[in-house]
This record gives structure tokens, sequence and C-alpha cells, in this order.
């Protein structure tokens, strides 16, 4: 597959900037222009220095060519990357973030949680470690809200109590904080915002958690469905219960 990313390194630029927004996305083509217009939107407004890193992890359908549109803005980078699925794809997006900006916000494709509560925790930044959104009128299937209360009561129990919301993709986090986490995390993880989030409870580091509204996926469909789900939630909890054991913040 194809891969292109734009890279102001290789013209000697400094690239330390406020922001890096990292978002995953996989067969959005029905909603990802809008999505992703959105968001640079809503970042001019607020007149942060930023940059936003969209990884298309291996769409199959037209989403790549229409991420091709924005690869001219210098406040992006677009990257085409085989399939590794949705967890790894977050990771690789932070690994690249916390060497470009003070603060990492990540959030997802699908247009369920919108830009414009972002700032309710951007103006809140200086005051926490962590800022976290906590989805509001959010409608599941019966098996992904049996998942949602197991991965929350499993961060509870492993790592205290701090982010309501474990697995929530809205999450605004200071970036020396996030690596020193990623480091310890393995690459093939499957849901690492659900160890990121235990990692902040365990510290006791600064937690800040505001409810944002989720609209439902309107396009596209889940990645992981079904019986698959119940296969996911046995790895992310073994992982975890490592993680638990090997991270230190």
């Amino acid at each position: 597959m194809e891969s292109y990313i734009k890279d102001d390194r290789s013209k000697g630029k400094h690239l330390q900037c406020e922001l890096a927004l990292v978002m995953p996305v996989y067969n959005e083509e029905q909603c990802i222009a809008e999505v992703v217009q959105s968001w640079y939107e809503e970042l001019e407004r607020l007149k942060i220095d930023f940059r936003m890193i969209i990884l298309n992890d291996g769409s199959q359908d037209n989403t790549g060519t229409i991420l091709r549109e924005f690869i001219s803005s210098h406040h992006m980078d677009i990257l085409n990357k085989k399939n590794s699925g949705h967890g790894p794809t977050i990771l690789e997006g932070y690994h690249k973030a916390v060497k470009l900006a003070e603060w990492v916000f990540q959030t997802d494709s699908d247009d369920e949680m919108k830009p414009d509560h972002f700032i309710e925790l951007w103006k809140r930044r200086d005051q926490y470690d962590a800022l976290f959104g906590v989805r509001q009128d959010r409608h599941q299937v019966l098996a992904r809200k049996g998942i949602s209360i197991l991965s929350h009561f499993m961060v509870l129990l492993l790592f205290r109590k701090g982010v309501k919301d474990v697995n929530v993709p809205y999450r605004l986090i200071k970036a020396s904080i996030l690596k020193r986490i990623i480091e310890q995390i393995p690459a093939d993880t499957f849901a690492p915002n659900i160890i990121i989030s235990g990692a902040f409870a365990k510290a006791r580091l600064r937690i800040y958690n505001h409810l944002v509204p989720c609209e439902g996926r309107k396009t596209g469909i889940p990645s992981v469905v079904r019986w698959k789900l119940v296969k996911a939630t046995l790895k992310s909890f073994w992982q975890t219960i490592y993680c638990r054991m090997a991270i230190k913040v």
C-alpha cells in the first residue's frame, strides 16, 4: 500500500507546537471529509498552533482518496498504512504526536463526538495533566454496553478510580506524560486508551472529566462486531493486567 506523509523536518523547520491531534480512520468515506474539515476549522478558530495526524488504517473504500484533498495543508500529516487495528493505529499516532506538540488530543473519525466541545477541555488544560470527555446520551447495542461496563470496572479494580469513561476517544493529554506511558505499552495492544486511563488513575495525576454529547454512528460500520467483541475484550483484559504490573508513570 502506498504511504504518503508530509514531514516538515526535511525542511529544517521547528516542529514544536501547542497541540497534535491524532485521528485513526478506517472505512469512513461517507463522513471523513466533513469530520477532518470540522476539526481543522475549530482548531483554527481557537487560534491554536496545531498539527493533525490522520492515520488511514488500510481502508478498503475511498477514504484514502478523499484524504488526499487535505495533504497540501501545512497543519496536516496524512499517513496511509497497512491495516493493524484501531488500538495499534492510535499508538502509532501517539508516538508521532508526542514528538511534535506540548499536548496530544485523540478523537475518532466517526463523527460521534463533535469538535464544538473541545474548547471546554482546552481552556482548562493548565490545571490538569489529562482531560477526558465522558460520552453523554451514548446509544450502544447490549454487547458493547456490557463491554464498556466491564472495561470501567476493570480499570477501577486494577488502577483505582479517576477516569469516568476509560476508553473514550476524546482525550487531551500532556505529551510529556503520555510519552512515558506509551513507551511501556506493546505496539499490538488492542485498547491502549484503557491502559492509559488506568495509568493516570494509578499515578493519581490531575484528571478532569467533562460530559460531551455522543450522537451515535450515522455512517460506516464498527470494525469489531459480534463474537469478535468477546475475543477483543478478553485480549484487552489480559493486556491491561500485564500493563498494570509493568507501567510506571
